[in-house]
């Protein structure tokens, strides 16, 4: 087993500078670097020398934006956890809506301050970003996914 404890560390530091709180981050870095299909909220406390508390709320985050899911655990009584599977095109599709506010927050404001505006100009380019991303997002989305399954 490689000593793998200086590239979660790094992961999760870059997962927290992306906005990530720290707790969350390490359990992500965690997850992606265990040698296990799945583990267990108290293994992931011991693991990192955090409490189960932490723990629970980063499962609970991670799971809602679709990065983490329950996997099956025949024989055992505690819940297992495990990355799934295409999870970080889940999330960036997540983010679509995301990018949908903030077009739309950029157009209103561009509304607000009139369309000859130093505040227009700034936020029309905000708008045409966002509406861009919008666009193009989903397709990227399914480029990359065929390509990855092969196809």
């Amino acid at each position: 087993m490689a000593d793998t404890t200086e590239a979660a560390e790094h992961l999760a530091l870059v997962l927290a500078q992306g906005g990530l709180q720290k707790a969350t981050a390490r359990v992500l870095a965690a997850f992606m670097f265990a040698d296990e299909d799945s583990v267990t909220a108290p293994d992931l406390a011991e693991r990192l020398g955090i409490s189960s508390g932490s723990v629970s709320g980063a499962i609970k985050m991670l799971s809602t934006v679709g990065l983490i899911e329950r996997a099956p655990a025949p024989g055992s009584r505690r819940e297992h956890y495990r990355v799934r599977e295409g999870a970080w095109a889940t999330l960036m599709s997540a983010q679509n809506g995301m990018v949908q506010a903030m077009f739309e927050a950029a157009d209103q404001g561009i509304e607000a301050a009139g369309p000859d505006s130093p505040a227009s100009r700034r936020l029309a380019e905000m708008r045409d970003f966002y509406g861009f991303m919008f666009r193009e997002m989903p397709a990227l989305i399914e480029r990359w996914r065929t390509g990855r399954d092969g196809g």
